[in-house]
């Protein structure tokens, strides 16, 4: 069914927004970009930072390294915000990074002025505040709901009415993902494209060097061609594990990230690409395929909230499974049944934080959707009869979302226990 012009503009408004580049995981990088803004407000080089952090951006930024300086964590990402860090930059906050400036870098790390603690009380599962400290001055910044909107009075520098003000977002359901996606007129959604152009290149480029736990170049080897083929399958896991392995292992490769992460990104993205083009795809079937797979992760996340307890590849290789049944042939009812089961699989993956060995967790989505897309063109779809599927494809994503949103929350908690007390005993 077409959709209306007006709605129409409010999809791609939201897409345009959620899906945007980022260089490293996007927690460190949105603490760096809340330290880059209260260094402005200053208007000098602080001679304290205190930072507040909620429990779910320490747990996301505990473990991953920090593009540039192979170093990992919080403390030089909010040493470089502070020495270089451009707010205009949003995500891209670090990417004037020199050698120069890194060294200067540790060397402030080293004189003990940054402070690190967790938000007391209740607060957003997304929330940074800095506080910057110099003579008798101090200047503070607040981020919170998402990685780039700062609550504090103050706008930010060409920022937007709807980087300042609470969004009115469109409320998404499957079937105006699915219109959406196959009706908008190409002229309008061709800016998808870039996703390609962005996670693509970024796996490309991970085969340069030897990042994380090298799972995209061990899929890659021939003992692995050995035991997987040198398959569709094969080549869309190397891809997308690649590619995750970069950004995870600190490379200064920048990313199209999906509703606030780059994994997501990478993993709504590369699977959908590859796919379509050993299956010989038209490029017009592509971007709509990628519009299906960026846009059903957003819907999804529109419940569940930017940081949850439940593993964001969840979330993305839905997408990726909607975009590859629609490449396969599917309509709308093989890419709800996709939806079904991918959703009876993957639920309840946790997220531990943003880390080399998330390129794992990806690969297990990416693997589940491809046999999710093939299950649905067989016309095979978990029914209502088992566990916490329903019939209605948009009530079998709310309790998707409720498990991770809500369920979840006491092994959040001890999640980040854990985490933090194997820090403490090192």
């Amino acid at each position: 069914m077409m959709i209306d012009k007006e709605t129409r503009q409010r999809v791609i408004a939201l897409i345009r927004r959620e899906v945007v580049p980022a260089i490293g995981c996007t927690e460190p990088m949105c603490v760096a970009l809340c330290t880059a803004k209260a260094t402005e407000r200053l208007g000098c080089r602080p001679e304290r930072i205190e930072v507040l952090l909620s429990a779910n951006i320490l747990k996301n930024a505990m473990g991953v390294g920090i593009p540039g300086t192979g170093m990992i964590g919080l403390p030089i990402a909010i040493a470089l915000g502070a020495l270089i860090g451009k707010s205009d930059y949003q995500l891209e906050v670090l990417k004037d990074l020199t050698p120069e400036a890194l060294e200067e870098g540790k060397q402030y790390l080293g004189e003990g002025r940054i402070h690190i603690g967790m938000k007391e009380g209740h607060c957003d599962k997304l929330y940074a505040q800095v506080t910057c400290y110099a003579a008798d001055r101090k200047a503070t910044a607040t981020i919170a709901g998402s990685h780039t909107h700062f609550t504090d009075a103050e706008p930010m520098a060409g920022a937007s009415a709807q980087d300042i003000e609470p969004c009115n977002d469109i409320q998404l359901n499957m079937r105006l993902v699915y219109d959406f996606a196959l009706t908008a007129p190409l002229s309008e959604i061709r800016f998808i494209e870039e996703t390609r152009t962005y996670n693509m290149n970024a796996a490309r480029e991970a085969l340069k060097g030897n990042y994380g736990h090298n799972l995209g170049k061990t899929i890659d080897r021939p003992l692995s061609k050995g035991i997987f083929g040198n398959s569709i399958y094969s080549h869309i896991i190397s891809r997308t594990a690649s590619a995750c392995d970069a950004r995870m292992g600190g490379a200064m490769i920048p990313v199209m990230s999906n509703s606030g992460s780059g994994n997501q990104g990478i993993c709504a993205t590369n699977p959908v690409c590859v796919y379509a083009k050993e299956n010989e795809n038209t490029e017009e079937e592509l971007l709509r395929a990628l519009i299906l797979s960026h846009l059903t992760a957003i819907y999804i996340k529109q419940s569940l909230g930017t940081l949850s307890a439940l593993c964001g590849c969840v979330v993305a290789s839905i997408g990726s499974s909607c975009g590859i049944t629609y490449l396969m042939g599917g309509d709308y009812e093989r890419v709800c049944y996709a939806v079904k089961n991918m959703i009876a699989n993957l639920t309840g993956m946790i997220c531990d934080g943003a880390k080399p060995s998330c390129s794992l967790k990806i690969t297990s989505g990416v693997s589940t959707a491809l046999l999710s897309a093939l299950l649905a063109m067989e016309g095979k779809c978990v029914s209502s009869e088992e566990g916490i599927v329903d019939d209605c494809v948009d009530k079998c994503i709310r309790n998707l979302t409720s498990i991770g949103a809500d369920g979840m929350g006491v092994t959040d908690k001890m999640v980040l226990d854990i985490m933090t007390s194997k820090k403490t005993e090192d």
